[in-house]
């Protein structure tokens, strides 16, 4: 009886932290909801979904793959300045997870990367729903949403990439424009490629690496911080239920194998909003109210983190 107790124990207090996040002080005060912003219909071609998430499946090797191209900048996109609201001053690197032209490209893509403790491939070209819809197309919307909502907050908000390259940025570059802008807060929007059945969304978190060039030991408390708040306001915001396959329902995960995590110094999390392969998600993943949705929750959960 000792023995399952004892296994309870860390489900439970996950769940509970999660309420406690749900029903905090900055529940009154929600970000102000905006219209989608243009232009987020595009419909790029589909890639070979991931086997597992995120940037450790290789893509198809059937897609054409010309020379190799190097971007035209390792520099995010220029933001906005900051506003006069409640998060001016402080900066959000949102990382759009993959890129639409990453499967034209897989001779970049599938190179190696150090990620202090390992290797990794510079990207991949991430997961699609049975439809065609990408998860590159994906995380886009979902992040240029969240823009949109952050910086009326006062944010300076930095993108890791805005669709502006031909591919990448691989993902150990993607930990190096956070730890630039030395942000408050980076957080890498996912969805999920798993098994018809298998539901729900989870929050990455960094297990504590000390390994060549990654030491995440200073950043594991205040990721797990953030990781929590946004879960919490992504389950409000959105009613999307916790995976039902990662997490044990907590909706936390914590890797030492993703070198977005291992290699930032800031605080950072990646968030798998749902499963395209799963029919339910993929017709919340495929609207556009639900992403408005998913950007709020998100950018809820940032707020929340960074006002304390």
């Amino acid at each position: 009886m000792l023995v399952t107790f004892a296994a309870l124990v860390p489900t439970a207090l996950a769940a509970w932290l999660l309420w406690q996040v749900v029903s905090g002080p900055e529940e009154n005060e929600p970000p102000k909801v905006l219209p989608a912003p243009a232009g987020s219909s595009a419909s790029p071609a589909s890639p070979t979904p991931k086997a597992e998430k995120p940037s450790s499946a290789s893509p198809s090797t059937s897609s054409a793959s010309p020379s190799p191209s190097k971007s035209k900048t390792t520099q995010p996109s220029k933001p906005a300045a900051g506003g006069s609201g409640p998060l001016r001053g402080k900066v959000v690197v949102i990382d759009p997870g993959h890129n639409p032209g990453n499967f034209r490209h897989t001779a970049d893509i599938n190179r190696s990367v150090n990620v202090g403790n390992g290797s990794k491939e510079c990207d991949t070209t991430g997961t699609s729903t049975n439809g065609g819809y990408t998860e590159a197309q994906f995380t886009l919307d979902v992040a240029r949403r969240m823009r949109t909502i952050l910086e009326q907050q006062g944010a300076t908000v930095r993108f890791t990439q805005n669709g502006d390259r031909a591919w990448g940025p691989c993902v150990d570059e993607r930990a190096r424009i956070g730890n630039a802008a030395k942000a408050d807060a980076v957080v890498s929007v996912h969805a999920d490629g798993s098994a018809a059945g298998n539901r729900g969304f989870h929050v990455i978190l960094p297990a504590s690496v000390h390994a060549g060039s990654a030491d995440t030991r200073a950043i594991v408390a205040p990721s797990r911080n953030l990781g929590e708040r946004v879960a919490g306001k992504f389950i409000q915001v959105t009613g999307q239920p916790p995976s039902n396959y990662i997490g044990n329902g907590t909706a936390l995960d914590t890797r030492s194998d993703l070198g977005g995590l291992n290699l930032s110094t800031v605080p950072k999390v990646f968030i798998e909003c749902g499963n395209m392969r799963d029919s339910q998600d993929a017709s919340r993943l495929t609207s556009g109210a639900w992403r408005q949705k998913a950007a709020q929750g998100i950018s809820e959960g940032i707020v929340s983190f960074l006002r304390g």
